[in-house]
């Protein structure tokens, strides 16, 4: 019964956060039971043109490190925004959702190649916090039941976060700068006079990915509930 319930409640989380997160899960399990190293999984430009370890460019987006707080924070970070964006304003648009995954990462890529970064999953982590936070702009923050403030400085107090514990934060700067990035190019932008949508998902993923249509009337939950961790917990003005 336990399993049935487990199971049930694993296939309910949307596909997108289902895979990363599981595939985050199993990779520091792998490296946990010294299946693999994270010699294997970290970017490295010269094995990944000079001797085609291609899976270098995915691998280093899902090791956060052994098995500890900041792989438990970033976790549960991870899984909540996730889940929240594609539950939230990404319903029913899953291969947009991909794309943004897609975008985020050819960008933090690129700019690996100069800040000489070799894991990029925490900052991918930031960037779903930051998107999030700039789609919910009235939320208030409660943080750790100490700091309360409003979503889009979310971001911003988890960079101080990490730098309190001793962390670089060109990791969170990178997260929030791509972010932002991706933020201006599709919710901005296009609202500017003379403004465009840059950013098109390609029609082979809408093909492959996004389902028919949901009824106009359905009436989806507010972002910030799905998660149910108290850590970052929102709630909205006037609610």
């Amino acid at each position: 019964m336990a399993y049935q319930t487990l199971r049930q409640e694993y296939l309910q989380i949307p596909i997108v956060t289902r895979a990363y997160t599981t595939a985050c899960v199993v990779t520091t399990a792998a490296v946990q039971l010294e299946i693999i190293t994270p010699f294997q999984l970290y970017f490295n430009p010269d094995l990944i043109f000079s001797k085609f370890q291609i899976w270098r460019l995915i691998t280093n987006f899902l090791f956060f490190g052994p098995v500890g707080f900041n792989f438990l924070f970033n976790m549960i970070f991870l899984y909540r925004y996730c889940r929240m964006l594609e539950e939230g304003s990404f319903r029913g648009r899953t291969a947009d959702f991909i794309f943004m995954f897609l975008f985020g990462g050819t960008l933090m890529t690129l700019f690996g190649l100069f800040v000489s970064l070799v894991f990029l999953g925490q900052a991918f982590t930031i960037m779903l916090v930051y998107v999030w936070s700039r789609r919910n702009p009235y939320v208030r923050m409660n943080f750790f039941g100490l700091l309360n403030f409003e979503a889009p400085f979310l971001p911003w107090v988890l960079m101080g976060f990490s730098l309190l514990l001793g962390n670089s934060i060109i990791v969170d700067f990178l997260g929030i700068a791509v972010g932002h990035i991706y933020y201006f190019l599709e919710d901005v932008f296009p609202a500017q006079p003379g403004g465009s949508r840059w950013l098109r998902t390609p029609s082979i993923l809408k093909a492959l990915f996004d389902a028919p249509a949901e009824d106009a009337n359905y009436n989806p939950l507010p972002e910030e509930r799905p998660g149910g961790f108290p850590w970052g917990e929102g709630q909205r003005l006037g609610g």
